[in-house]
């Protein structure tokens, strides 16, 4: 039988899948000043971001900084917060995780390093080391990878050691590795520059982890391999894990001004700034009666003559669903609630019983300016992750920065 549009409404509990694309649309400062413009935008704050970097970089003790842009700059766009990153000098380089990503980047002109934190395939390789990009040493048969892409490229190529510790997801098994780095490092055209794992985000075992690969290093300096800077802390670990810190960190969302935790708990470690605001004009204003209801499945009721704008912004632009659940707008510098339910293209605000707000006027629906639209609060009341918040904005909104 047939899902009805109802029950799809209803039982859908999947969020959009959004595929990092890298045509992203760019639009100029104009684009947000236009008032007959109605569809959804983001805009990115350099200023913002390289405040957050500034942050991160005294909680990591003034180490290096590799700037984690991956899945289109945490849905931010990946041209935009790279250009302003690219010439903050405690940024040290980039980690994507798409080679697409990687190759984007070089074409906005990014000069420092750039780590492809990912497997490559043979069709890539050679155009991979012909842009420097740097590449990731973490299957079994990778220098016979790298020698295939250094010959058809016909230059040397830099690579990181990726080591499995214990997440068990990517990279070469830390009790295993040490033959295979030893035999990547007489590869002739392969200089070493790195060696990193990933963390579990879980207290004794993130310890043990950074004991594994700073053994494994060891053990391989010993050798004679050179290993470069070790590195494994994440946002989650420069703010929690101190121990992890190693040599350089590899901070992603909380660059963004999100913090690593759904609920925001490191506020209290050091305060961050949301560096974008998705924002969108109001396309309807209209008084309810009382009994009056909104949306599929008539969710809300008006008890009372009631107030309510229409922001067309809604789940096919990775606006949760779920926002209904406590979700809120800022429209003139005050928050509303969102209410009914987020439909593909629409989100309803309640603005109560007597409103000045209008058509065209400006809704935040995520960004700095208060805290009911910060991005860990709309994970926090929604069930969400932060990750989801960030990551889900559709590649196809325009992106001002």
């Amino acid at each position: 039988m047939p899902l009805s549009r109802r029950s799809f409404l209803a039982t859908a509990a999947v969020s959009p899948l959004v595929s990092p694309s890298l045509g992203l649309p760019s639009a100029d400062p104009s684009y947000a000043a236009d008032p007959a413009r109605f569809e959804p935008w983001i805009e990115v704050d350099s200023a913002a971001l390289r405040a957050n970097v500034a942050v991160l970089w005294e909680l990591a003790g003034g180490r290096p900084i590799m700037a984690v842009v991956k899945n289109n700059g945490y849905g931010l766009g990946i041209r935009a917060v790279a250009r302003p990153l690219d010439a903050d000098p405690r940024v040290s380089g980039f980690g994507v995780v798409k080679v697409a990503e990687a190759l984007a980047l070089r074409d906005a002109g990014v000069r420092k390093p750039i780590l492809l934190l990912a497997l490559f395939d043979a069709a890539d390789g050679e155009e991979l080391v012909r842009r420097g990009i740097t590449l990731s040493l973490g299957v079994p048969d990778i220098g016979a990878r790298v020698a295939k892409a250094t010959t058809g490229a016909g230059r040397s190529a830099r690579g990181q050691f990726y080591i499995d510790t214990g997440m068990s997801r990517m990279g070469l098994p830390y009790h295993t590795a040490l033959p295979i780095l030893r035999d990547l490092s007489r590869q002739p055209r392969l200089e070493i520059t790195g060696m990193m794992t990933e963390l579990a985000e879980e207290p004794e075992f993130d310890a043990e982890q950074v004991r594994r690969l700073s053994t494994l290093a060891a053990e391989a300096r010993a050798a004679g391999v050179t290993t470069g800077p070790l590195h494994a802390a994440s946002s989650h670990a420069v703010f929690n894990r101190k121990e992890t810190l190693l040599d350089a960190v590899r901070p992603g969302i909380s660059l963004f001004g999100a913090y690593p935790t759904d609920d925001g708990s490191e506020r209290s470690i050091a305060a961050l700034t949301v560096a974008f605001r998705l924002k969108a004009r109001v396309v309807r204003v209209e008084q309810l009666r009382s009994g009056d209801t909104v949306s599929y499945g008539r969710r809300f009721k008006a008890e009372s003559p009631t107030w309510v704008a229409t922001v067309p912004i809604g789940h096919a632009d990775g606006y949760p669903r779920s926002a209904v659940r406590g979700g809120q707008m800022l429209i003139g510098g005050r928050p509303y609630p969102v209410v009914g339910a987020v439909s593909a293209s629409h989100a309803i605000v309640n603005l109560g019983a007597a409103t000045a707000v209008k058509v065209g006027d400006v809704a935040i629906v995520l960004g700095p300016d208060h805290a009911a639209i910060h991005p860990n609060t709309l994970a926090g009341t929604t069930g969400i992750s932060v990750y989801d918040v960030l990551m889900h904005l559709s590649p196809s909104l325009p992106r001002i920065g």
